[in-house]
């Protein structure tokens, strides 16, 4: 089964996570099969940009808790998309959780429709929202994070897009991309290149300095006792034992 669709117009591919069983979750075949087709696309030079973007009503609902990507794997992953020499644009009309957020912020552009809904909710669960903080802290306010990280509170787009998560939202998400989609088009792939990488340097010195202690730090947590009981409770569908 294939989790990630491709399609191409005018230079622009677009990937679509498909893993509709697991609300489109982070496992680790699906993290293989996003790294492949992005490789793909950087060595195509038929594609001038990439669009990520996903069926059904959630983006990304986060690591899958039944087969979780080691931690070095989603590293390998965001890294990836912030280095890859081609811009990467993330597309959302739907819900996006956890580690899903990694991946917008690792994206050059993020649109979302105003449904659209996020939240970091690793510490309900036990854990921590290690690794996809290489990307995310460079990038988004760090008053904003502290709250949105500490309380794992759900905020809309609007404020998604206040605090540097997103670049912009609307109600026809589509009708937001389009002029952004024009401009890449109507670049020199040399310079998109080139002012990608002028703009992704301090992302980079935070993967080079901060990539394996926030590694150490996601799978110590996730093989801890809290962890286990919070994923174990949240499969279930119940409180863990620390809700107060």
């Amino acid at each position: 089964m294939t989790l990630i669709g491709r399609a191409r117009a005018r230079g622009v591919e677009t990937l679509t996570l498909d893993s509709p069983h697991n609300r489109n979750a982070l496992s680790s075949a699906l993290v293989g099969e996003l790294a492949e087709a992005l490789d793909n696309c950087g060595k195509d030079d038929d594609v001038r940009a990439v669009v990520l973007t996903h069926t059904g009503t959630t983006f990304s609902a986060g690591a899958d808790l039944r087969d979780p990507p080691r931690p070095e794997a989603l590293v390998a992953l965001l890294r990836q998309i912030v280095e890859t020499n081609r811009p990467v644009l993330a597309r959302v009309t739907g819900h996006v959780r956890a580690g899903g957020l990694g991946l917008l912020a690792a994206c050059d552009m993020a649109f979302a429709s105003t449904a659209s809904t996020f939240a970091f909710t690793e510490v309900h669960i036990g854990v921590a929202p290690a690794v996809i903080s290489l990307p995310l802290l460079p990038r988004t306010d760090p008053r904003a994070l502290a709250r949105y990280y500490l309380t794992g509170e759900r905020l809309d787009a609007t404020e998604a897009t206040r605090i540097g998560l997103l670049t912009a939202a609307g109600d026809d998400v589509d009708t937001v991309l389009a002029p952004a989609l024009d401009g890449l088009r109507r670049a020199a792939p040399q310079a998109l290149a080139e002012t990608k990488r002028l703009l992704t340097v301090r992302v980079l010195e935070a993967f080079d300095r901060d990539a394996a202690d926030l590694t150490a730090l996601s799978a110590r947590l996730f093989a801890s006792a809290q962890a286990r009981e919070g994923m174990t409770a949240f499969l279930e569908r119940r409180d863990p034992p620390w809700a107060l």
